[in-house]
């Protein structure tokens, strides 16, 4: 595989990698996870204290390690209530050790105990995502920056998704991001 035939997914997490799938696929473009690009490859370390800095490392570190054009994103959830916590350490707000799933659930837990008692008014919260996309020779094509807005529920809901889905009430549809 060269740089032009497909675009690199820059994720560990196997759902980001499918949800990307399903956007860019019909439109043409051939999208692989890491493995598929050639990995497994050292695990850059995020060290930037923004979501586009580390959004770009990665992008940059993965784009020269695979020799493909490399789609790198940081995300995560920022709370009002907790000074924009968890942040750019969502993924391992509550421990980096065990599955991501493990990972989820020690997170979401974190988050239910944090925001016991807070009211309706202070719930507020983004998930806020970051992308990066260089071509193989660490030309940055395109940078972009996205929020969903929404507040923390008082308990979660729905199935799908995952991370901190189930806990992201969103007023318009009037569902969480779980249950979308």
């Amino acid at each position: 595989m060269n740089g032009s035939d497909a675009i690199v997914v820059a994720s560990g997490n196997p759902h980001k990698v499918e949800e990307i799938r399903a956007i860019l696929g019909p439109l043409g473009f051939t999208v692989r996870s890491l493995q598929e690009g050639g990995g497994p490859f050292p695990e850059p370390e995020e060290s930037g204290r923004s979501f586009e800095t580390n959004a770009r490392l990665k992008a940059l570190a993965y784009a020269r390690a695979t020799g493909c054009t490399v789609l790198a994103d940081d995300s995560g959830l920022e709370v009002d209530a907790l000074d924009g916590e968890p942040g750019v350490a969502s993924a391992v707000w509550a421990g980096s050790h065990g599955t991501r799933s493990e990972r989820d659930a020690r997170n979401n837990a974190r988050l239910a105990e944090r925001m016991r008692g807070v009211p309706p008014e202070r719930r507020g919260a983004r998930f806020v995502c970051c992308r990066c996309l260089p071509d193989p020779r660490g030309r940055i094509l395109a940078e972009t920056r996205g929020t969903l807005d929404g507040r923390i529920a008082e308990a979660p809901r729905g199935g799908n998704g995952f991370g901190y889905d189930p806990w992201m009430w969103l007023d318009d549809p009037g569902c969480t991001a779980a249950e979308l």
